[in-house]
């Protein structure tokens, strides 16, 4: 009985194996005796220069190797005047390294300039930087700075708009669910801005190699897959009672918002540290209005359990405070393709949380989804996002 079973479960891993053997058999193929017939065309080097600093003197690339073969950098050049140069660690990439160009040069603040870099085999590439800028440099002053608009764009305008609690806490049944279909047309607007962020990101700074809307798009299924199933371990936890069902869907809500603030603040400090944005009181005012929406999506459910000061104001720096961190690091350790990643989990993370909210509206309303209180909620939740997004 055991051989006869050994034997069949030998023949299922067998059956599983074959199809990968035949795989590797036809790569060596490819990559051995059939090179030659598939040997036409020329590979041509694809290099990118995804960062350009102004330091004290010098112009620092920082440049990677996206073509399918290695390279050699040989030659810098600014306003196509070729410039000595310092390459370190070397000037030998192969595919994906990466590697930092220091050009001794005397730049000028706010003025545009185009840096060249050119390999081997002559194949020059540039990137034009609008107005030269000052890199920033990590200082007690400018992590307090980063601090404080991180504070006056996330944390601030969450609390206030949990200030809500209060008045949804009294309405109707109809009523409330009215707010919590706002709920999802808030996070949707959030979740769509988070996508349309990062695939510009991507166009701008990342090479086609990367293939960004594709990394966009399987970063955003996958965080959302992730973040379904641990949420609905959270909630099956929580049970069905009314005091905690509510904290946790809170939770993940807040959960949500904080990963997407979190890229928000990637794209402030960023901007900061590039110079093309200037953050007067009325930009400050208009993060404000937008972000304090994002209060009223975590006070909605909140509002049929138990009044927990304690816990909302959690919630609510779990919401707000990654816009700090997101600042700091955009500042000073700026990454496109760490910031299209975060941007594209706080997306999935969002996605998840509106499915988890709209199967409570479906339990609450027993299983109807076409109330005139869910559409026309969905509905101003995205007018409202949008109206204050143009104010951004």
């Amino acid at each position: 009985m055991d051989l006869s079973n050994n034997s069949s479960k030998g023949k299922l891993i067998a059956s599983g194996l074959i199809p990968f053997l035949f795989l590797i058999l036809l790569m060596a193929y490819i990559f051995g005796p059939g090179a030659e017939l598939l040997d036409f065309g020329v590979i041509l080097p694809e290099i990118t220069i995804e960062k350009v600093d102004f330091i004290d003197s010098e112009i620092q690339a920082t440049v990677r190797n996206t073509g399918h073969m290695p390279v050699e950098i040989v030659m810098a050049d600014i306003n196509d005047r070729i410039q000595p140069a310092a390459v370190e660690p070397d000037g030998f990439l192969e595919r994906f390294e990466t590697t930092l160009v220091r050009i001794p040069f005397e730049w000028n603040e706010a003025e545009p300039y185009t840096i060249g870099i050119t390999v081997e085999d002559g194949t020059r590439f540039e990137k034009e930087i609008e107005a030269a800028t000052p890199a920033l440099e990590p200082s007690l002053d400018l992590t307090i700075f980063f601090a404080v608009i991180g504070t006056y764009v996330g944390i601030i305008p969450v609390m206030i708009g949990l200030l809500w609690l209060p008045f949804i806490k009294r309405i109707n049944k109809q009523k409330y669910h009215f707010f919590l279909a706002l709920t999802v047309g808030l996070l949707l607007f959030l979740a769509i801005d988070s996508i349309e962020e990062a695939v510009e990101v991507s166009d701008e700074n990342l090479a086609s190699s990367f293939n960004g809307t594709l990394l966009v798009a399987t970063v955003t299924i996958l965080s959302f897959l992730g973040l379904y199933y641990i949420g609905n371990k959270l909630v099956e936890k929580a049970g069905s009672s009314k005091f905690t069902k509510p904290v946790a869907i809170a939770l993940m809500i807040s959960i949500g918002i904080g990963l997407h603030n979190f890229g928000e603040g990637l794209a402030i400090g960023a901007a900061l540290g590039m110079g093309s944005i200037a953050f007067s009181t009325f930009l400050i005012v208009g993060f404000a209005l937008h972000n304090t929406t994002e209060g009223i999506a975590i006070a909605a459910p909140m509002s049929r359990g138990k009044l927990m000061i304690g816990k909302l104001a959690a919630m609510g720096l779990i919401a707000g405070s990654p816009a700090i961190f997101g600042a700091w690091i955009g500042g000073f350790v700026y990454s496109p393709f760490t910031s299209v990643i975060f941007l594209a989990v706080g997306a999935g993370a969002i996605f998840q949380v509106i499915v988890v909210i709209m199967k409570w509206i479906q339990e609450e309303n027993d299983q109807n989804l076409s109330t005139i209180a869910v559409v026309s909620g969905i509905a101003v939740g995205m007018l409202v996002m949008y109206l204050t997004s143009i104010l951004v």
